[in-house]
């Protein structure tokens, strides 16, 4: 089903990096993530005009979480998202079986899930598991899970 899920959120020198912190721990808390201080990296970077710059990411091994997160987030997403979500995931699922999610960061700081186009966003890539290799099962796999 789901081999492991990638986090990734920016916090730029203008935001609050505890309440950027606080988004992706929404989604970890929502994984069933009891300590998410632990799994939770912390990367500070300089931007392109020397602006500071913290990369927050996570990864989720533990095949119990990944599904809850799958349920946390097809349960937490209104009926648009829902038809966003099916008519995209074709174009959200790559060749390497990684479907691509965006979620805006604001609203997970609220305490809600809602995708989003932006780049500013709690992004998630979820590694499809099949074997062997096979983007059709992938796509079966992601549609049962998140459509």
């Amino acid at each position: 089903m789901i081999h492991h899920i990638t986090f990734r959120v920016l916090a730029h020198a203008t935001e609050d990096t505890s309440r950027v912190r606080e988004a992706l721990d929404f989604f970890l808390s929502g994984s069933g993530v009891r300590n998410s201080v632990e799994l939770i990296e912390e990367l500070c970077v300089e931007g392109h005009h020397g602006n500071p710059i913290t990369i927050y990411s996570a990864l989720l091994k533990n095949k119990a979480a990944c599904l809850a997160f799958a349920r946390f987030v097809k349960a937490g997403m209104s009926d648009e998202d829902v038809l966003i979500l099916r008519k995209e995931m074709p174009e959200r699922l790559d060749e390497d079986l990684v479907f691509h999610l965006r979620f805006d960061k604001q609203a997970a700081y609220l305490g809600k899930v809602k995708l989003t186009e932006s780049s500013d966003a709690v992004t998630a890539k979820v590694k499809i598991a099949t074997y062997p290799k096979n983007r059709e099962k992938a796509g079966l796999i992601v549609e049962e899970l998140f459509g």
